[in-house]
């Protein structure tokens, strides 16, 4: 390795994976904090692939602002319900 030249792979691998934390997370948040629908798709698949920690954020914050007007989408219903 020359002297003062980063390792270009693990550099390239440290990017590729902020971006994509970036892209997902962000699409995530926006599903659970603005979507005008919990039924989103690609919505309900990125809380469904979550953490259980962060799924149940997610869920939360949905159930803060859909129950009552709709049943919960897929990975936050409790026997069918909030």
């Amino acid at each position: 390795m020359v002297e003062g030249k980063r390792p270009n792979f693990l550099y390239f691998i440290a990017i590729v994976l902020v971006a994509a934390i970036a892209v997902f997370g962000g699409r995530w948040y926006a599903y659970v904090a603005y979507a005008s629908d919990p039924f989103d798709e690609v919505g309900i698949s990125l809380n469904m692939k979550m953490p259980d920690a962060i799924r149940a954020k997610g869920c939360e914050m949905l159930k803060a602002r859909f129950e009552g007007k709709t049943l919960p989408p897929a990975g936050c219903a409790v026997n069918g319900a909030w």
